[in-house]
């Protein structure tokens, strides 16, 4: 298996499409919205590229709940992170989230779908980029409700990546747009970054997303180009021993490092065992064309664990009972939000 995980462009795979996907480099497909109209149509395009692979490729999506949420007909509608302790007393939070980790796992996992990049591991909603995709300000809050989601993840048989390392929510800038700077002094920056070493300790982080931030006081790249944040500190201080994604090379955030090809290229020898490359075609070629065939077996320690149906599901007691709870919360949330406009 390869090393990079792009996109497809639509509801059904296109003939460049299944091209790029017999590539040896390639290891992994990440879904959009618009890959989805509903069940039974993803269904089909998840057995098109099962079929057009040479080997059994890792498929992710980004699907944490709120506005992150690629698939909506048909799934259970996550309420976002902040939701969970704004809304409730912190036992009933981590229950919440743990059922939320529970029908996020178990719903894409039903469909064959490996991973979906969860949790936000972030502290803070004033970032533009992760806002309400962070569970708490409070460390010691937010480390015990992504406990708690990713102890549902894996119940639901998914593999959990935690971003954004080692830590998004204090920039005032969107890496979507710009390489944002995150200037504080090393002490703020290590103290956002345990949540992630606790994490680590406890063994409940199977992947890690790092970062298109750049933190001056420590390193002048990005961390998802850094070998510094990827190779010194979460390999050989953290002793984190998973799989490392670089997130969306196609983010500006991620333009400091050069075109397609030296983007790639740069966060694999920073450390990343897999580069993402999305919503950019031309892009995903650039980097497949210049770079030589790579292998990794990283993909594989990624595979979903969960063999029941969607179909089959969706009839359990538990589903049901997770589905309606989930579903009365968010709809406390969206009530929240709208008070609040």
């Amino acid at each position: 298996m390869g090393p990079i995980m792009l996109d497809v462009a639509g509801k059904t795979l296109t003939a460049e499409d299944r091209e790029i996907l017999r590539h040896p480099s390639v290891g992994g497909v990440i879904f959009f919205a618009r890959n989805f109209e509903n069940v039974q149509q993803l269904r089909e395009l998840i057995t098109q590229i099962r079929e057009a692979s040479h080997d059994r490729l890792l498929l992710a999506v980004d699907h944490e709940g709120g506005r992150v949420q690629r698939f909506r007909d048909g799934f259970t509608s996550i309420p976002p992170a902040k939701a969970f302790a704004k809304l409730q007393t912190l036992p009933q939070a981590k229950r919440s989230a743990f059922d939320a980790g529970w029908l996020i796992a178990s719903e894409l996992t039903s469909l064959d779908i490996d991973i979906s990049f969860t949790p936000v591991l972030d502290l803070g909603h004033q970032c533009p980029a992760i806002g309400d995709r962070s569970f708490h300000d409070d460390i010691n809050i937010a480390t015990s409700l992504a406990s708690a989601m990713i102890d549902g993840l894996h119940e639901g048989g998914m593999k959990v990546t935690g971003k954004h390392f080692p830590g998004h929510g204090a920039v005032d800038t969107d890496s979507h747009k710009v390489t944002p700077f995150d200037r504080r002094q090393k002490t703020e920056i290590q103290a956002d970054m345990a949540i992630f070493s606790q994490l680590i300790d406890l063994h409940k982080l199977d992947a890690i997303m790092p970062a298109h931030v750049i933190y001056p006081v420590f390193d002048d790249r990005p961390a998802s180009g850094s070998a510094y944040w990827l190779k010194t500190v979460l390999r050989q201080k953290l002793n984190f021993t998973g799989v490392i994604f670089s997130d969306d090379l196609s983010m500006e955030g991620a333009a400091f490092m050069g075109n397609y090809a030296q983007r790639t290229l740069a966060a694999l020898n920073a450390g990343c065992d897999i580069a993402l490359i999305c919503n950019n075609r031309p892009g995903v070629i650039e980097a497949l064309d210049a770079l030589s065939p790579l292998n990794s077996d990283k993909p594989k320690l990624l595979f979903h664990q969960n063999r029941i149906d969607y179909h089959d599901l969706i009839k359990t007691a538990h589903w049901l009972r997770c589905h309606d709870s989930m579903q009365r919360l968010n709809e406390q949330w969206l009530a929240t939000t709208m008070t609040i406009c």
